[in-house]
């Protein structure tokens, strides 16, 4: 687990497994597979959709939701130290080039 999986459930209601699965970019084999990983750990909780229940949705538990809050402050950590030798405005500069090429990828698929 990369981090992603997680940081896709915050901050969203309920997602559905397809709805997970898509935004991950992954098939459904994978997403149970990882989903069922999660889960073991303790970080996300699946239940059955109370409006259809075919689906189940899949949410953030409270250790699901510390866990990506260490791993965003970790992130954060990491990136000022790695920024820290350019100085603020060519920092500021260089991450804004690389949302631009990022998005542009994301454009190109």
């Amino acid at each position: 687990m990369d981090g992603h999986e997680l940081t896709v459930l915050s901050g969203a209601a309920s997602l559905s497994q397809v709805e997970v699965a898509g935004r991950l970019g992954v098939d459904r084999t994978t997403m149970v597979a990882l989903l069922d990983g999660l889960e073991d750990q303790g970080l996300v909780e699946r239940r059955r959709s109370p409006r259809d229940r075919r689906k189940n949705l899949v949410e953030l538990t409270a250790a699901g939701q510390e866990c990506l809050s260490r791993a965003e402050q970790a992130r954060r950590v990491a990136e000022e130290r790695f920024l820290a030798p350019l100085g603020k405005e060519t920092a500021a500069s260089f991450v804004r080039a690389l949302r631009v090429l990022a998005a542009e990828e994301r454009v190109r698929g």
